[in-house]
Parts: structure tokens; sequence; C-alpha cells
């Protein structure tokens, strides 16, 4: 690289920090999952990335440190991933299913009571969807049987038990229903599957409607709640979506803070369609709802305390507000967070971070959607110049984009930086001086 020009160590090591840091996020992401406080992602690959709250080595980097940047546990071969309060579960190629974390109810189902830093095997394979809820897990196997292990004080295991004694649950897997079970999700105490004939049943904790049947009553055993026509579940800790086959929303449980999407606060006991039709994903968890439409626009209501609706401010909404007009192509929700993607394989996130669940380095709370991963192969830098600094890349035509600056990394408080426009053939550029005396860290992020 030949400008006339020398480089100071800073210039040096910006170039190489930045020029990582891009080219670290190069591949696409393909699979989300949101634990209580942690975050999930699944690269092009089956790469595995985990970060944010592990005190219960949920992170599976084999300590109890929380992540700020994601980190790769498993370098390739993972197909799924699913996120409890405390612990995750992940299935490999094989079919294998894995577990690390929280384990004092037996959650992760490996005979014993004892937490797990470090990625360890449940099941030797024919797993083929996993569902991870605040202290039970639920698996089900290529026979279509359903499987079950930890808390299962009110039913949610569906075993016809009612545990009322420590440990409160099994901490090896049950079968719960032998064949013909095609989906299922995992709320606070509560569990749901969908069967082969798009019938929905539930079981656990119903005192506040969750499941849908039209009582308050908990149900130790899986009862049927609609005959058919269900094509996806979603659960937060105590309410229900469903997507029905024609594209219809329909909620009921708690709703509090208007995670129904109602217009008002009363909590439902059965199913009431919300949205008539056009939808394509639904995704619940904490106290907030989202969908998706055609289109890829994502919607939201619920609480808003940690601006994870996205739209700028904290106040709730009892009603689907559009976030994201089009290109999202799934969304996953934590407690207080929330996950996206969009079509070009970025992610993205809002919300509650002070885990660092948001994976962007910090432990600042956006109230507005952030890249947290970049595009496929779609930025790279060029050339750094000058005697402060000065970057050239390839940016997305029709993409905004923003450079902050931090003078540490652990965790780091970025302060924005302003650049010009790009256009659909011209080059962005980004410059900024040095803060003499200091570390100096650049990022660059596009923003929606």
């Amino acid at each position: 690289m030949k400008t006339g020009k020398t480089f100071s160590l800073i210039q040096v090591f910006v170039f190489l920090f930045l020029a990582s840091v891009l080219h670290s996020k190069a591949q696409p992401v393909t699979t989300i999952a949101a634990g209580g406080y942690h975050s999930l992602v699944i690269k092009s690959g089956g790469s595995l990335w985990t970060m944010g709250n592990n005190a219960d080595g949920q992170l599976g980097d084999g300590t109890t440190n929380r992540a700020y940047l994601p980190e790769q546990i498993e370098p390739a071969g993972v197909t799924a991933i699913s996120g409890g309060q405390y612990f995750t579960l992940f299935l490999e190629s094989n079919g294998s299913l894995w577990g690390m974390g929280d384990n004092q109810i037996g959650e992760l189902g490996d005979g014993s009571y004892n937490n797990v830093s470090a990625p360890e095997r449940i099941e030797p394979n024919n797993v083929t969807a996993i569902a991870a809820g605040r202290l039970h897990s639920l698996f089900i196997k290529s026979d279509g049987s359903l499987w079950g292990m930890g808390y299962d004080v009110y039913g949610e295991l569906g075993d016809g038990r009612f545990f009322t004694n420590a440990p409160y649950g099994t901490n090896r897997p049950i079968e719960i229903v032998s064949n013909g079970v095609t989906a299922i999700a995992s709320g606070d105490g509560f569990s749901l599957f969908i069967k082969s004939d798009g019938s929905l049943w539930g079981m656990g904790f119903n005192n506040l409607g969750q499941l849908g049947d039209g009582t308050l009553i908990n149900k130790d055993r899986p009862k049927q709640i609609l005959p058919g026509n269900v094509a996806a579940i979603s659960t937060g800790l105590a309410h229900t979506l469903i997507l029905e086959t024609d594209g219809s929303l329909w909620t009921m449980g708690w709703n509090d803070y208007g995670q129904l999407g109602t217009g008002n606060t009363n909590t439902l006991n059965s199913p009431v369609k919300i949205v008539p039709g056009g939808i394509t994903a639904v995704a619940a968890g904490g106290d907030i709802s989202a969908f998706l439409k055609t289109g890829g626009s994502l919607w939201m209501m619920g609480v808003n305390d940690f601006g994870e609706l996205g739209d700028g401010t904290t106040n709730g909404a009892s009603t689907p507000e559009e976030i994201i007009p089009s290109g999202v192509t799934s969304v996953v929700i934590g407690y207080h967070h929330v996950l996206f993607t969009k079509s070009d394989g970025s992610l993205w996130g809002m919300g509650d971070n002070q885990s660092g669940q948001l994976g962007d380095g910090t432990t600042n709370s956006p109230p507005r959607p952030e890249q947290i991963f970049g595009a496929y192969n779609r930025l790279a830098i060029q050339f750094l110049i000058g005697n402060g600094v000065q970057l050239s890349f390839v940016g997305i035509a029709g993409t905004s984009y923003a450079l902050d600056r931090a003078s540490a990394l652990a965790p780091a408080n970025w302060i924005p930086v302003t650049t010009n426009a790009t256009s659909d053939t011209g080059s962005l550029l980004l410059s900024a001086a040095p803060i003499g005396g200091t570390n100096n860290f650049w990022r660059m992020r596009p923003v929606p």
C-alpha cells in the first residue's frame, strides 16, 4: 500500500482492528435464539456463537464470565439452538443433543443436578427439535415422540405428576407422547406442542390462561387446545402466540403489558384472533411479542422498558407496531432483548444489554435496532491514508452508515462519529482524528 505517508502504530492498529472485526463477521447468520439474558447464533457452516450472561456456564466457553462480544463455541455442525433462563440446548447434524449451563432442577437431563460450563452430550442421536423453557426442556425424536426433563411442579412435563418436593422434577428425559409431534414450545412452567394433524396441545402452568383451554387450571397431562390448522407456536413467560395455516395470528395468556396485541391489558384464557392473515412467523419472550408479515416487515407489542420494541422509545405498545418495513427473515426474544436477521444474513438487536446479550461490546441498551453481525461479504476495507484516520470501504447501496469511536474495549463505550452518505457506486469515507494520550478504537456499523 503506497500513499506517500508514514503510518503511526495507532493507525496500523486501527486498520488491523477494523479489518479483523469486519472480516470476522463475513459469514451470514442462519439461526438465532435468545435465553433469558444470553443469546445464541449459528452462522453458515454450522458454527455456534454465544454472548451475554454466563453465571451458570450457559455460554459453554468453560467459564462463568460474561461475554460482551460473540464467542465461537463450536466450529461447525450445529443445526438448532434454544435458550432457557440460564441454560442452553443445541443439536448437531447427526441428531445429537447437547446442553450447558444451569442444571439445578435437572433441565439438562444428564442424570445430575450439577451446572455445566462446557457443552455435554445428552442424547447421542435421533433428536430433531428442541425447546428450552425457564426451568424445563422438551425435545422431539425422529419418530415423532416428545420427551422432557427438568422442573415439573406445574405438570409442564405432562407425565401426570405435580412434583412438590425437592428437586421438583426429573434429571433424565422422560417420554411424554409416543408419536406424531411436529413442533414444541416451552414457557415458564408450561409446554405446548403441535401434532401432525395440526392440532395444538398444552400442559402445565395455566394460572393466567397461557394454555388457552378456557380455564385457569393447571394441567398435568397434555390437553387438546385446538383441533387443527395450527402452523407454529411461540411462548413467553406466561403468554402464547399461535400462527394458523391461513396466516392469522392468535394470542392468549398474560397481558399486563399489552403483549397479546388486543389494545388493552386484559388476560385471556382462550385464543383470540389479532391479525386475520399475512403472518409468516411469530415469536414471544418475556412480556413481548413479535411477528413477521409477508415481505419481511417486523411488528412488535408489549413491554418496552429497555427499548426492546425498537421504536426509539421506552413506551409499551398494546397493539402491533411496525418496526422494520421489509427484509426481516427471523426474530427471537429473550426476557427483555430482541434479535432479528435480515435477508442479507446480517444480525440485529435492541433492548436490554446489561449482560452483554446483544454482543455489541457494550452494556448500553439501544432503543433502536443496531447491527451485531454484518452482511455477508458486503464490507471490505480498501485503504488507510492520512495523518489521522481516513478509511474507505465498499458499502451496500442505499444503506446509511455510522462510525463509532471508543477508548477502551472492556466493555467499549462507543461514541458516534459523523460520516458521509454512500451511493450505488461510490465509496463511503469515514474520518476521525485519534485522541491523544489514550487508546483509539473504531467500528463501522450500518444503521436502519
